[in-house]
């Protein structure tokens, strides 16, 4: 009770002191923020968060919050590791970016001049792409088309590419842009064909090191043998859980760094110096440069305070336009993460946001209530609105599941024996999947490259079963199965929208 009325009259005082202001917010950030961030982690459930706010070369704020994970007393520093999953692509398209300045590459060179055996199921499109259209997402897949056999999954990055080459895109070439994490792993894979070096090593060796960012690590593997780290947290039947690290380094130029608000701070100074660092031109100018030219048309935002902005695509970063303000920005997210990194080199300002739960937008509304307060706006309490959208959303996924789960209940029957559910099923893209029988009626389902995750399936009646899968990044959902002459014929998958929205349909083969 304390400690509630405590935060309420600190978030009472900071509404107050920011009335008084009235345009003036420049106090906002020394005096108002962590009450404003302490409250939040209480109200969005936030194990930990680090934030750093870089203004005019000066670190304004480097801070941690919270604990690294939830239970324990270690608390975040500026020094503790989070995963920052697509934050990662802006270290790819520089590194690339970086070697066209060495005139090793260029970005328009054809990926098959470097990848020979790079192919796209529309034969035309896979001879013509360029290093660029790798980099921008616009290759004519949907948004995170292909990522349920991508992603946490143990292919390889080869293996990924040729899979790649399969998926039928649902756009014509460059017609559409659509984010395709696939495409920067190809692009990564470019680097060592011209450097010499993997991806990993060319970027420990050319950005972290030159930089400073001796903690940052390139590659999920290394997470769980770091002492300063945070463990990931999602929500789990509403409880606030800790989940096992991502495995991510098949697709790693696309999402695998962990890196701290401290090391991250240098990448944003060099950033917003345009690659210098004092007076040594650590990353050349012409590569920050490119990757913050526009390529492709996002769409438009509209914010809650009530602009309509527009959005496009650099390589590797969102660019878009905020009161006047041109905004270089991403967010990442990865199982039990979220994060942003956003710069406005007009008022040579960096905001750095990291998070170890996936279940919180808090990240974002953070990140606008340090940009308005910079840029003299009323105070607007973005993490309330947010939760507000947030706690009617995951409402409304809770009455979909217990309708569900009340089905289960019933014991409705299945429309065959289910047993005969059982057997072997095969998909082109992804390959193979196994159910076997479990307890009463209840099937369990295994995926050849989700090798530690299996999916629990309940009768809801006829030819429809309640999904959970252990892993619950990919959620809970109905899969559906089809009949054709008094045989099971196939299964329609389908994992979290936040993995990809589309689902798989997998054919009975025995």
């Amino acid at each position: 009770m304390k400690k509630t009325l405590i935060l309420f009259l600190g978030c009472i005082s900071l509404i107050t002191l920011t009335r008084a202001q009235g345009i003036d917010r420049s106090s906002f950030i020394k005096d108002s923020l962590d009450v404003y961030i302490n409250r939040a982690l209480t109200n969005w459930r936030i194990p930990g968060v680090a934030v750093c706010i870089v203004k005019d070369d000066k670190v304004v704020l480097m801070k941690g919050y919270g604990v690294k994970e939830l239970g324990l007393a270690n608390k975040v520093d500026e020094n503790t590791l989070f995963m920052i999953g697509s934050n990662t692509k802006a270290f790819t398209a520089t590194a690339l970016a970086m070697l066209q300045e060495e005139k090793k590459l260029s970005l328009d060179d054809n990926v098959t001049k470097y990848l020979p055996g790079f192919k796209l199921e529309n034969k035309a499109a896979g001879e013509q792409a360029i290093i660029r259209d790798l980099l921008c997402h616009r290759l004519g897949f949907k948004t995170f088309q292909g990522d349920f056999t991508f992603y946490n999954t143990d292919l390889t990055r080869q293996q990924i590419i040729e899979k790649l080459g399969h998926i039928k895109a649902a756009y014509p070439f460059r017609s559409r842009w659509g984010y395709t994490n696939a495409a920067f792993l190809t692009a990564g894979e470019i680097i060592p064909r011209v450097s010499g070096k993997s991806w990993e090593a060319y970027l420990k060796d050319n950005i972290f090191a030159p930089l400073g960012m001796t903690n940052t690590l390139a590659l999920t593997a290394d997470m769980p043998k770091s002492f300063n780290r945070t463990v990931p947290h999602t929500l789990i039947d509403d409880r606030l859980t800790a989940i096992p690290y991502a495995q991510l380094d098949g697709i790693a130029p696309a999402g695998s760094i962990s890196s701290s608000v401290n090391d991250m701070s240098k990448w944003v100074m060099a950033q917003l110096n345009l690659g210098k660092v004092g007076t040594k031109q650590v990353i050349p100018m012409g590569a920050i440069q490119a990757t913050r030219e526009p390529q492709d048309v996002v769409g438009s935002i509209r914010h809650l305070n009530g602009e309509t902005n527009y959005e496009l695509y650099g390589l590797g970063w969102f660019l878009q336009d905020y009161s006047g303000h041109r905004l270089i920005m991403h967010d990442g997210g990865v199982n039990g993460y979220v994060s942003s990194v956003t710069l406005d080199p007009q008022d040579h300002l960096g905001i750095i946001i990291l998070t170890n739960t996936d279940q919180n937008a808090f990240y974002e509304a953070l990140r606008w209530e340090i940009i308005d307060a910079y840029l003299k706006k009323p105070y607007f309490n973005y993490s309330d609105a947010y939760l507000s959208f947030f706690k009617a959303s995951i409402a409304r996924e809770q009455k979909i599941n217990k309708t569900l789960r009340d089905s289960v209940a019933l014991n409705l029957p299945t429309a065959m024996p289910v047993v005969n559910y059982t057997g072997k099923y095969y998909n082109e893209l992804y390959g193979n999947m196994v159910i076997t029988q479990g307890e009463n009626n209840d099937l369990e389902a295994r995926f050849e490259h989700h090798t530690k995750m299996f999916v629990r399936l309940q009768p809801l009646g006829g030819n429809r079963f309640y999904a959970t899968f252990s892993d619950p990044v990919f959620g809970k959902t109905v899969f559906p199965f089809t009949f054709q002459g008094g045989k099971i014929t196939s299964v329609k998958i389908k994992v979290a929208d936040f993995v990809e929205a589309d689902p798989y349909e997998f054919k009975k083969i025995n």
